[in-house]
């Protein structure tokens, strides 16, 4: 087996789920060996359950202070939100001495690889998960990106039709971020703080990409208790999809999903979003 680069740990995201961390079993099912951190807030009644995990630790941050200075891009005053965590992570790995870091929910059921076979897109359990943990951070640092993420299963609606198995990468970043201590960036808004990261970056230049074939699944959202089931619930996606059309509206829209329940999801327009590298053919 592959050993985990030292200068290297996961870091685990949660809230009030203490009896219900799925992402640790996943990790050691997927022969994951390095260091593993729970991140929480202050402000979680749960800490001293937390501590009772088999991990390297649970830090726990100053929520009050992170709200000070994060961007949630409305004026309301419900605080349960995953940003202020995701926006402390690259100072806690700059504390820990890593190089890499990768942030992970705590929700994941499993790792797996996705491939085309005759046509039908298939998945294989992940068994090998410090080589490909180190890869990616290796593609990282030499793609000069400032995180790269694994696919999710909603990158894959329609099956092997709908073309992502077969362009291998993309420029965004969603659910799971491999960063470099050294490359700090911020996400914004209250909710659907990933996409408007990786829109508003995309704008500026910044290189944030998706792998395809590595791949996580989880939780359905809104299924499981805690975390940020209750802000989706009294919101639903409606408005979160809106705050990325408030940080990007030229290129991001609320659109329709069309899958076998339809619903409302932002839209991205490419075209309108990162800036192009023109063929050296139209120099004048």
């Amino acid at each position: 087996m592959e050993k985990i680069k030292d200068d290297f740990a996961v870091f685990i995201l949660s809230h009030g789920r203490a009896n219900n961390v799925k992402t640790i079993k996943t990790l050691n099912d997927s022969h994951y060996t390095g260091k593993t951190y729970i991140i929480c807030d202050d402000e979680d009644d749960q800490i001293e359950d937390y501590k009772k995990i088999k991990c390297d630790g649970v830090i726990v941050f100053n929520k009050m202070e992170q709200i000070e200075i994060t961007d949630t891009e409305d004026n309301f005053k419900d605080h349960r939100l995953v940003i202020y965590a995701r926006n402390k992570c690259h100072d806690i790995a700059k504390e820990l001495k890593l190089k890499y870091f990768l942030v992970l929910d705590d929700d994941y059921t499993e790792f797996c690889f996705r491939y085309k076979d005759n046509g039908h897109l298939r998945a294989k359990k992940m068994n090998n998960a410090n080589k490909i943990f180190n890869s990616m951070c290796d593609f990282l640092e030499t793609s000069n990106a400032i995180t790269v993420a694994m696919s999710q299963a909603g990158d894959f609606i329609g099956g092997a039709e709908n073309g992502n198995i077969d362009k291998e990468i993309s420029r965004k970043a969603m659910n799971s971020f491999f960063c470099m201590t050294e490359r700090p960036f911020k996400y914004y808004g209250s909710i659907n703080e990933d996409v408007n990261s990786y829109i508003y970056n995309g704008m500026i230049g910044k290189l944030m990409f998706t792998i395809y074939k590595p791949s996580l699944i989880q939780t359905q959202t809104q299924s499981s208790k805690g975390g940020l089931t209750d802000i989706y619930l009294a919101s639903g996606t409606y408005v979160k999809s809106f705050y990325s059309v408030i940080i990007e509206p030229s290129c991001a829209r609320v659109a329709v999903m069309n899958t076998k329940n339809p619903r409302i999801h932002h839209k991205i327009l490419w075209n309108n979003c990162c800036p192009k590298i023109l063929n050296q053919k139209f120099k004048k």
